[in-house]
C-alpha cells in the first residue's frame, strides 16, 4: 500500500462510518427510540398486570388508557413529538373499546394483532409491487423522497430486503399470536404477547440497520431543489 492510498482509505473508512451514523439517527426518529418502545409496551404490561392479579377487566382496560393518556401528557410537557404516544393512545383505546364491547379481556389485544398483520401484508405487498414499504417511510427522513425508486436503484434494493424482513417477522409474530389467542387462557396470552413486543421489533430494525449501512447513499433532494433555486436567482441576477 502507497501513501496516496492511505487516505482514500481513511476517507472511505469516514464516509462509511458517517452513512451508518445516519443511518441509526434515521432509524432512530422513525420509529421511537428506547423511549418509543417503553411507551408502546407500558400500557399493555400494566393491562396484564393487573388483571393477573385480580381480573378485572375495566379496571386493567382504564389504567391501560390513563398511562398511555400520561405517556403523550408527558411528551407534550417536554415539547417532545407525540406521534408514537399518540399512536399508543389509539391503539389502547381501540383495545379497551373490542374488550368492554365483548366483555372477553383478550379482545384488549385484538385490534394490535390485526395491525400488526395488516402491516405485515402491506411490507409484503409493496416490496412486491416495487414501492418497499419501509422507503416510503424512511425516504421522507433521509431527505430523500422517492428518489430511490428511479435514481439509487442500490438502495432501493436495500429497502426491498428491509422490507422482506419486516414483512415475514411480522408474519411469523402473527403466527405465534393468533392461535393462542383461541387456545390459551388471558393471562397466558398476555405475558407471551408482551415478551413478544420488543424481540421481534428489534430484529426488525437491525437487520434494516444492515442493509441500509451498506446500500449506497441517499440522495438529498431538499438539497438538490435549494441548489436549483440557487442557480435560477444567480441567473436571474445575472440577467
Amino acid at each position: 500500500m502507497t501513501s496516496l492510498d492511505k487516505p482514500t482509505d481513511q476517507g472511505t473508512t469516514d464516509q462509511e462510518a458517517d452513512s451508518r451514523a445516519v443511518t441509526e439517527a434515521a432509524l432512530f426518529e422513525a420509529f421511537g427510540g428506547v423511549r418509543g418502545m417503553v411507551e408502546t409496551v407500558v400500557p399493555g404490561l400494566l393491562f396484564v398486570t393487573i388483571f393477573t392479579l385480580n381480573k378485572d377487566l375495566h379496571m386493567s382496560a382504564i389504567a391501560a388508557l390513563a398511562v398511555s393518556l400520561v405517556l403523550v401528557v408527558v411528551r407534550l410537557v417536554m415539547k417532545d413529538t407525540v406521534k408514537h404516544a399518540f399512536s399508543g393512545v389509539f391503539g389502547v383505546a381501540f383495545g379497551v373499546v373490542f374488550a368492554m364491547m365483548t366483555g372477553n379481556a383478550k379482545d384488549f389485544y385484538l385490534p394490535g394483532m390485526l395491525y400488526t398483520l395488516g402491516l405485515a401484508l402491506a411490507y409484503i405487498i409493496t416490496t412486491l409491487a416495487g414501492a418497499p414499504l419501509i422507503g416510503l417511510i424512511l425516504g421522507p427522513v433521509f431527505k430523500e423522497n422517492l428518489s430511490w425508486r428511479t435514481r439509487n436503484p442500490g438502495r432501493k434494493k436495500a429497502y426491498a430486503k428491509a422490507s422482506w424482513a419486516w414483512g415475514l417477522i411480522l408474519l411469523a409474530k402473527c403466527a405465534v399470536l393468533f392461535p393462542l389467542y383461541w387456545w390459551a387462557d388471558t393471562t397466558q396470552f398476555g405475558w407471551v404477547l408482551i415478551a413478544l413486543k420488543i424481540p421481534p421489533f428489534l430484529l426488525a430494525v437491525w437487520l434494516t440497520w444492515v442493509f441500509l449501512a451498506k446500500a449506497p447513499p441517499p440522495i438529498d433532494v431538499f438539497a438538490e431543489m435549494e441548489a436549483e433555486d440557487e442557480r435560477k436567482a444567480a441567473a436571474k441576477r445575472e440577467v
